[in-house]
């Protein structure tokens, strides 16, 4: 391996720890060895230390101990010229260096909580996002899960100039990646800055990741990835061999390098080839080019600007389908997150301040023409800056193999694709969509019907299996809006009525939900007409037109067989599915239990139900809560109790539309039992609740169940429950 890169790694480690050890000696003088340490919200102490080491860093005395394994690692300090013949000893400087970065900034939360903007997105005040929260850690997995970002780029130092940073990080967003930048280069620039300078809309939604000004934030980069082992591939804290191995296998990550490279570069350099990461610089820094820890080679230098993004991918083995479709703006799934502010507004449709509805709808194959858009009504030429118009998307689909219960899959997709395209923004679905232009897209040459050239060509592409032809007509005059909103509301109803209808009983197959398997090995998620799958995403009739149009997928149908206990909900033919889909490692599991071998779950999951043995009941929260629970943990704990693809008596993963199912644990007495959920999600799900609850004699049920406005413990919360006569205290004991 380079001496040089050697020699300047473990020097640059040895800086990093010995930093280490001065703050964590002053934060102990300061604030005592039993003050908490933790990164904000997170259910995995410091990542990387845990998650390597398997040890919790739960208070300032614990930093202690970490320090003193940073010291056993660090190899001694090497000449420039000395030959270290293989990569061991500088992969240890590597892997201290990452210990000791987390001690520094987890001291940084200690002494100064502001430092970091908490959330998705900067604010004028704090660039600096810091570690991620588990909530956000969970949201964005699942497009590690589904393929839409297959990895990520981790950015130090800066650009030479903003031009070149605005187009690489374009050049990373058009490959669907996310940026994590951290690290100021020598002058004291760093990408971050320079992207903002350039009105780049930076933060998780658009995939560019500010973590921090220091080289220390680089930490946060590896802990991220070390969170999705342990969170989604259900590995195990201190399996460092299994998270090291599933990072290089599935996280399709690196590193780039922009100016001079420091000793303390060097080392998270190293750091990052302990995971697989390939380094890549702009600068003639000496090369490791011999394949081993990583796929190809460890470190690659001296890439013009223009070709280091494909050189990354090409190094990281990254295979990369980029979107092409023919329309004036940059195209892809990173600026799915991306919003078009007030003050960027060219154009509103929608959102409450017109009338706007999108749909998809089965014609005969002679009632279209392939590839025909049409605007009926006025479009971006026809109105000034700050206009807002009325909208109906109607797609209009024929083929051979097209089948009603296709149009909802097609028109889900209707929300992303009209989100990829970067100066676009669209919120909502079916009557309640909202759609912003801005003022940058209608300058690059943006009008409406560029709306139906995405739609044509990304449905073509991803479903043109199932239709032969599609075309896509968009009416802006409130009169035309007015009539294909009525149209609409009538698909919607007559959909909503085939699933409402059907019960587990009716069918004799039920499907399998696999796609979150690459990070949850032994999760099957089981669909039925009255259990949503976990995520709130696929519906029994979603799960049966997948498969449909792709069978060999991840919707595979499973026969019921034998009933084996309707009360639990398990039979022959789904637990024979279940235990080979898990590669045996789950034997059985029953469909509407909390207690009794409940459902898998992966960490996709909506809310988090968890008995509460006091009140007699259960609870439920959502990932959108951050607060406590009644469980004594909040969200991101329970998902890390729930997730990976356990079966966790007394804990169950699921969606929100399933509280107001009929099956809703039915085993433990069902809607009776819920006891506890947040005040928002109770609003959210009021109308079904409400019809459920009627059902079963207690119209009032949801207005006798507490939520985080009475307390957040079982003891507070069982005055409340007395008070309103819940039904859950008089039941048999859950218990």
């Amino acid at each position: 391996m380079s001496k040089i890169i050697a020699s300047a790694g473990i020097r640059g480690a040895h800086r990093i720890v010995e930093q280490a050890h001065k703050k964590f000696d002053e934060a102990l003088d300061k604030f005592g060895g039993n003050h908490e340490v933790a990164f904000p919200n997170t259910g995995y102490y410091l990542p990387v230390i845990y998650g390597i080491l398997g040890y919790p860093v739960k208070k300032i005395d614990d930093i202690g101990w970490v320090l003193n394994r940073c010291d056993a690692l660090l190899p001694p300090l090497v000449k420039e010229n000395h030959y270290l013949p293989y990569l061991g000893p500088a992969l240890d400087a590597g892997m201290a260096t990452f210990f000791a970065e987390e001690c520094i900034e987890a001291i940084r939360y200690i002494e100064d909580p502001d430092y970091y903007q908490p959330g998705e997105e900067p604010s004028e005040e704090r660039l600096w996002l810091g570690a991620a929260d588990d909530v956000i850690l969970r949201k964005r997995g699942v497009e590690f899960v589904d393929g839409t970002a297959p990895g990520f780029a981790a950015i130090l130092g800066a650009a030479p100039d903003i031009e070149t940073a605005k187009k690489i990080s374009i050049q990373l967003q058009e490959r669907n990646l996310y940026v994590f930048m951290s690290s100021h280069s020598t002058d004291g620039k760093t990408f971050s800055e320079q992207l903002k300078e350039a009105d780049v809309q930076i933060g998780w939604p658009t995939r560019l990741v500010p973590f921090g000004y220091d080289v220390s934030a680089t930490v946060f980069a590896a802990g991220f990835a070390t969170r999705a082992a342990l969170s989604f591939g259900g590995i195990e804290p201190g399996d460092f061999r299994k998270i090291l191995i599933y990072n290089k296998d599935r996280i399709f990550a690196f590193a780039l390098t922009f100016g001079q490279v420091t000793d303390e570069w060097y080392a998270n350099g190293l750091g990052a080839v302990n995971y697989g990461f390939p380094v890549i610089a702009d600068t003639p820094i000496p090369q490791i080019l011999p394949t081993g820890v990583c796929t190809y080679e460890h470190v690659v230098s001296d890439i013009p600007h223009e070709e280091m993004v494909e050189k990354a991918a090409e190094v990281r083995g990254l295979k990369v389908t980029i979107d092409k479709v023919p329309i004036p703006l940059t195209y892809g799934p990173a600026f799915e997150g991306e919003r078009v502010r007030k003050g960027d507004v060219f154009l509103e449709m929608g959102g409450g301040r017109t009338l706007a509805v999108e749909y998809v709808t089965s014609v005969e194959m002679d009632q279209l023409k392939d590839g025909n858009i049409e605007v009926v009504g006025p479009d971006i030429k026809d109105i000034k800056e700050g206009d807002k118009l009325p909208l109906a998307i109607r797609v209009e689909v024929a083929g051979r193999k097209m089948q009603a219960d296709f149009e909802p899959i097609l028109e889900r997709q209707i929300h992303h694709l009209v989100n990829y395209a970067q100066g676009l923004m669209h919120i909502g679905q079916r009557d309640i969509t909202w759609i912003r232009v801005s003022k940058s897209a209608v300058e690059k040459g943006f009008t409406l019907a560029d709306i139906g050239k995405i739609l044509h060509a990304k449905l073509h592409g991803d479903f043109g299996t199932i239709f032969d032809k599609l075309q896509v007509k968009l009416y802006t005059k409130e009169e035309d809006v007015q009539e294909h909103l009525k149209i609409a509301r009538g698909l919607y109803r007559q959909r909503d009525e085939r699933i409402e209808g059907m019960t587990d009983e009716d069918v004799d197959l039920f499907y399998s939900c696999t796609l979150c398997q690459s990070f949850a090995p032994n999760h099957v998620c089981v669909v039925t007409p009255e259990r949503t799958g976990l995520c709130g995403a696929y519906s029994w009739l979603d799960c049966r037109a997948s498969n449909e149009i792709n069978p060999t997928g991840p919707n595979q149908p499973i026969e019921k067989g034998e009933i084996i206990d309707p009360v639990l909900g398990q039979w022959t033919g789904v637990n024979e599915f279940v235990f080979k889909a898990s590669r045996g490692n789950i034997e059985k599991y029953s469909a509407y239990s909390i207690l009794n071998e409940p459902m898998t779950s992966c960490g996709c999951f909506e809310c988090i139900a968890a008995v509460a043995p006091m009140c007699n009941g259960v609870m439920t929260v959502d990932r959108d809560f951050n607060g406590m629970t009644p469980a004594g943990m909040k969200f991101t704990t329970l998902a890390g109790t729930v997730g990976g693809g356990l079966i966790t008596p007394g804990f169950v993963g699921h969606s929100k539309l399933y509280i107001s199912s009929k099956k809703f644990l039915k085993a433990e007495g069902g809607l009776k039992r819920l006891v506890w959920m947040p005040k928002h999600l109770k609003e959210e799900i009021r109308e079904r609740f409400e019809k459920r609850a009627a059902e079963e004699g207690i119209p009032d049920l949801l207005d006798r169940i507490a939520d985080e406005t009475v307390g957040t413990t079982e003891e507070e919360i069982y005055p409340f429950l007395e008070e309103k006569k819940h039904p859950a205290l008089t039941m048999d004991p859950i218990m």
